[in-house]
């Protein structure tokens, strides 16, 4: 299941240890995305493929997401 992907949703890291990185979007393309860090406010230098981004910090088998970000607010 996809979920729909929009400007001003925000996201954070699954990745074990960076839980507290958080990004916002700020733009979507075809197959990638714009963002900042919610904290620092800067600009990530490289856009995210679509697939980076989920809607739940749990995969479909229930185990918790390492790599990734999960959708946190839309």
């Amino acid at each position: 299941m996809t979920h729909r992907i929009e400007p001003g949703q925000t996201y954070r890291c699954c990745k074990p240890g960076y839980e507290d990185f958080r990004i916002r979007i700020t733009s979507v393309g075809a197959e990638m995305v714009r963002a900042v860090s919610i904290d620092g406010g800067w600009a990530l230098l490289n856009p995210l493929p679509l697939s980076q981004l989920h809607d739940s910090p749990l995969t479909r088998a229930g185990k918790p997401r390492r790599t990734g970000y999960a959708l946190e607010q839309q």
